[in-house]
């Protein structure tokens, strides 16, 4: 065994020909061989296999990322990149003897999993403590990195920093182990780069004794902004948030002076309530529930980011924790970094509370809409402010303040003998049969509250309309399981078809370059009844080019034949005018259907600054094709112009006020 990995890295560290140029060709066969080791492992049907599969995946992973995306490689990248493949050998050898010995690694490593959004490996880092017992539970740190330009080389050079091998221990005597998630690159944790957080902790806890009441959050720069937007939306899944110098909102931040940062001026009305979704200041109240300990350089061009969210946390009275570290700037300074982990410590120790006497949490979209015993299950209004104000009184009664822009929602009593709700002093009779698992239902209607079920924690949701999960907007349907799908009859009109191929190829080489992951597709005449049911669809086509966009069209909230297309009140000739737009599925109460579109941001947002990222069309958008032929390159723009946009309302239909670019 020893003997065959010396020689394969003797292969792969002499990919130079004799004048020392590299020989890309030789690491792509390579690369090609690693490939298709990987997939006879994947044939064995043994569950230590599959649990570790995704180990040594990562690094052909990232050699193929590096191939397809550096059209440029110098001879240290290519040796980056044949380091890179040799520890992918080296690990498809130990699987192929039945073996995993980096189970038992301390310190540094990499490891990966298979993502539920695309299919794709991703990488993760671990920092193992010297005294990591697997028989106790240890508290977990998620630790956010900072901005880093999105390359071909993005993986490989990630890797490299925690792949120290799978043997010995340089470990660190902590009493909590680190993961880095890569987040899918550049991206601020948001959309799949969320996703990749919460994914990459579920693989962390599959294979250690984590304990999931001490998890904390924390990051510098972008991983300060990524602590922000994940820890006050999630707010009962982490002990603590450590966010040092971090962005909370777009505008502002936007006009950072001395950053050349590309300013985000007035925007359409649906652009600014989309940025509702993501800015973490109108998330501040939920620093009540979840403790903020956040640090920032007393010279940090950044500075006013965390001005902003102590004046936001003031307005919800509540004093936000900001350690300044003097004459510094944009850097970790280690003794205030010290001071913020030992107030995380302190937090962390305890552990979360998960049945506190009283929550006030707020939201603006109904997918962030949990906090401990509090689910929110139907908004008046998305992306306008929601809050939710209960108590537990000593007598047992949840006493509620009148519910803003609240339609519907659970309560989940963590004691079984709740059978009263006040909704500002007045009372609601409820079932005894409630408790932490389950679910007191009570909606508003004709302003009145009332009890309306039960519901068991984690249960499908069997409600019409705009709920959690299922509530917007386009860029939305990403974040979990998709499948693109390609129509291949004949389009109705044959511009509106050229424009939709196109759209799905520049889909497929964005989400491949910086979502690092291959687009999943199919042909409508290859998805399966479980496709149907288990994934958001992307059609991409017309009526007569998508046999799923004609099954679906009766069901959607536009009217489209061959010569019309009709979006609420307005109607455009359907030769040169096409509809993107997002709704719940016909097939799968669950999930979405999303008609001829990609993410609403591209190349010129996502290869420049992250705060750019925010939803561009909202739920639907009309858009007019122009008569210039489409370019074979996926990176050059498309003839569109898009006329009108915006959001449907709580039922998924058009708004009475439809909104202009």
């Amino acid at each position: 065994m020893i003997q065959t990995f010396l020689l394969i890295l003797a292969c792969l560290t002499m990919q130079t020909d004799k004048q020392g140029t590299v020989d890309r060709a030789a690491v792509e066969r390579e690369s090609s061989r690693l490939k298709a080791r990987i997939e006879t492992l994947r044939g064995r049907e043994d569950a230590a296999t599959r649990d570790h599969l995704a180990d040594a995946a990562i690094y052909q992973k990232a050699a193929e990322w590096a191939l397809r995306f550096e059209p440029s490689l110098v001879e240290a990248d290519i040796r980056q990149v044949n380091k890179t493949l040799s520890r992918g050998f080296e690990r498809a050898a130990a699987l192929e003897s039945g073996s995993a010995k980096w189970d038992g690694k301390r310190g540094r490593l990499v490891r990966g999993y298979r993502s539920e959004v695309d299919g794709s490996v991703q990488p993760y880092g671990l920092i193992i403590p010297h005294g990591y017992d697997p028989a106790k539970p240890i508290r977990l740190d998620v630790v956010l990195h900072g901005s880093t330009r999105p390359v071909g080389m993005s993986e490989t050079r990630f890797m490299q920093s925690f792949d120290e091998g799978d043997f010995g221990d340089t470990a660190l005597d902590n009493d909590y182990i680190e993961l880095h998630p890569l987040g899918r690159v550049e991206n601020c944790y948001r959309w799949a780069g969320e996703t990749d957080v919460f994914e990459a902790i579920e693989d962390v806890c599959r294979h250690y004794n984590v304990d999931r009441d001490r998890l904390v959050l924390r990051g510098m720069s972008m991983g300060a902004s990524g602590t922000w937007h994940l820890g006050l939306k999630w707010p009962d899944r982490f002990v603590s948030l450590g966010p040092y110098c971090g962005y909370v909102d777009t505008h502002r931040f936007s006009e950072t002076p001395g950053m050349n940062f590309v300013k985000v001026g007035p925007l359409p009305e649906y652009q600014e309530e989309g940025l509702h979704m993501l800015d973490s200041v109108d998330y501040a109240a939920n620093a009540g529930v979840v403790p903020a300990i956040a640090a920032i350089g007393e010279k940090d061009p950044f500075f006013q980011a965390h001005v902003i969210m102590g004046e936001a946390m003031r307005r919800e009275g509540l004093k936000m924790v900001n350690l300044i570290s003097p004459g510094t700037g944009h850097v970790q300074e280690p003794v205030t970094f010290g001071e913020q982990m030992r107030r995380i410590g302190e937090y962390a120790a305890r552990g979360i509370d998960h049945s506190p006497r009283r929550i006030r949490f707020v939201t603006w979209t109904l997918k962030y809409n949990r906090c401990h015993w509090i689910e929110i299950l139907g908004l008046d209004k998305h992306y306008a402010r929601a809050e939710v104000d209960a108590s537990v009184a000593a007598d047992g009664v949840i006493q509620m303040k009148q519910p803003l822009n609240v339609t519907r929602l659970a309560i989940y009593p963590f004691s079984t003998g709740i059978h009263v709700i006040e909704v500002e002093g007045k009372r609601i009779r409820v079932p005894l049969s409630s408790g932490p698992k389950r679910g007191i239902v009570i909606e508003r209607r004709g302003g009145r509250w009332r009890f309306a079920g039960m519901r068991t924690d984690g249960s499908p949701l069997k409600l019409s309309g705009k709920r959690p999960g299922v509530q917007g907007p386009i860029d939305d349907a990403f974040t979990k399981r998709f499948l693109c799908v390609r129509g291949t009859g004949k389009p109705w009109n044959p511009s509106i078809g050229a424009w939709a191929d196109a759209n799905l190829r520049r889909f497929s080489y964005e989400w491949a370059r910086y979502f690092r992951g291959d687009l999943p597709i199919k042909d409508d005449t290859a998805v399966t009844e479980g496709d149907r049911r288990t994934c958001n669809l992307i059609l991409f086509g017309d009526p007569g080019s998508n046999r799923l966009i004609r099954e679906s069209l009766s069901k959607l909230p536009i009217r489209w034949s061959r010569q019309t297309l009709r979006m609420g009140d307005s109607e455009f000739p359907a030769a040169n005018h096409a509809p993107e737009l997002i709704s719940e599925s016909p097939f799968a109460p669950d999930h979405y259907v999303v008609v001829n579109s990609g993410h609403t941001f591209h190349e010129a947002e996502l290869n420049r600054l992250n705060y750019l990222l925010f939803p561009r069309l909202g739920d639907w958008a009309v858009l007019k094709i122009g008569n210039s032929a489409m370019s074979s390159s996926p990176s050059d723009p498309l003839p569109e112009e898009a006329l009108q946009a915006g959001y449907f309302d709580e039922k998924w239909r058009f708004p009475e006020k439809v909104r202009q670019p």
